[in-house]
């Protein structure tokens, strides 16, 4: 697995360039698109693929990957959104934030449920699980790389 590329695109979503001209939504745009395609190359590496699995199985990737988009879109809002509230959280606020982050879960996990019983229907159980483990140890990688960036909420 190409661990070293997803790693290092990860570490550029976490660090704003000075010297970068775009704005932030521009920015993260562009790590988007970067961490997409080198997820697309990692799950092309890794899965063993028939020629009659090929072209279903991309079909519903881009589908799925598609839909996964607008999911993230959330949790980079709510990322967002603690920045600029980071240094005068109200409980009020911190709720919400919470609240926000635990409908993102559900809604990824729904939408996983969803495109896992799809993606069944066109491999076997052993290469969808397969797939599904690919998307899981990325989001994990991008998970770890935001724990340690994402500051705790600031009690004080």
């Amino acid at each position: 697995m190409k661990s070293k590329t997803v790693l290092l695109v990860i570490g550029m979503m976490m660090v704003m360039n000075s010297a970068f001209s775009q704005s932030f939504d521009d920015y993260m745009e562009v790590v988007r698109d970067i961490l997409n395609t080198e997820k697309k190359a990692v799950v092309a590496e890794t899965m063993t693929l028939s020629e009659a699995e090929t072209g279903p199985f991309w079909a519903l990737y881009n589908e799925y990957n598609s839909e996964l988009y607008k999911v993230h879109t959330e949790r980079v809002n709510i990322i967002k959104d603690f920045a600029a509230n980071y240094e005068s959280m109200t409980d009020e606020k911190a709720d919400a934030l919470v609240n926000r982050s635990l409908a993102y879960q559900t809604k990824l996990l729904k939408l996983n449920k969803i495109y896992y019983k799809k993606f069944k229907k066109i491999l076997p159980a052993t290469k969808a699980a397969l797939y599904f483990q690919i998307e899981n140890k990325i989001n994990d990688l991008v998970n770890a790389e935001l724990a340690t960036e994402i500051p705790l909420v600031n009690t004080n």
